[in-house]
């Protein structure tokens, strides 16, 4: 039987109820002709209806975020990526979302080497999945992933903030 002394650290509450909502997204970027990959969402959408974004999604408890990345691609767009061939682009802290009152971190990766062809996969929630143009980014674009994907595409900062004060 194992004591606990006093100098022995305490095992920590559960912090549920403060926790940050861990989401991925992925820039799939064809260099040739530089093109990405995009999603606009449907009317049915639980946010951002019509609004085009990254495919974007959060992660399951006890799963790798670059596990995440890779299954929801694959949900939303049919395509396939490698865990290791995904590199960082950018992060993205928000302070709160629709489904994160308190607070979300997005992990936007950037990935070069994928096999398929975007599809639809989820009609319900997307409207339309498709190769656009680098340089012609529609407007109506969800905040965030938006100027994740300008950052990235202009190698600018890798850290965004999003609904916090300024101190």
């Amino acid at each position: 039987m194992t004591q606990q002394t006093e100098d022995q650290p305490k095992a920590l509450k559960p912090a549920l109820e403060s926790m940050t909502l861990l989401v991925a997204a992925v820039i799939v970027h064809d260099k040739a002709t530089n093109r990405v990959v995009l999603l606009q969402r449907s009317e049915n959408a639980k946010f951002a209806q019509g609004m085009w974004d990254l495919p974007v999604g959060k992660s399951e408890p006890g799963e790798p975020i670059t596990e995440t990345a890779v299954r929801e691609l694959y949900e939303e767009t049919g395509l396939t990526v490698k865990p290791e061939s995904l590199k960082v682009a950018h992060i993205i802290h928000g302070a709160w979302g629709v489904e994160a009152p308190n607070g979300f971190l997005t992990v936007v990766f950037a990935a070069h080497e994928w096999t398929g062809e975007p599809e639809n996969r989820e009609p319900r929630k997307h409207s339309q999945v498709r190769w656009v143009d680098a340089n012609a980014i529609p407007e109506a674009f969800v905040d965030t992933t938006a100027s994740a994907l300008h950052h990235y595409l202009n190698h600018g900062s890798e850290v965004s903030l999003d609904g916090w004060s300024a101190a």
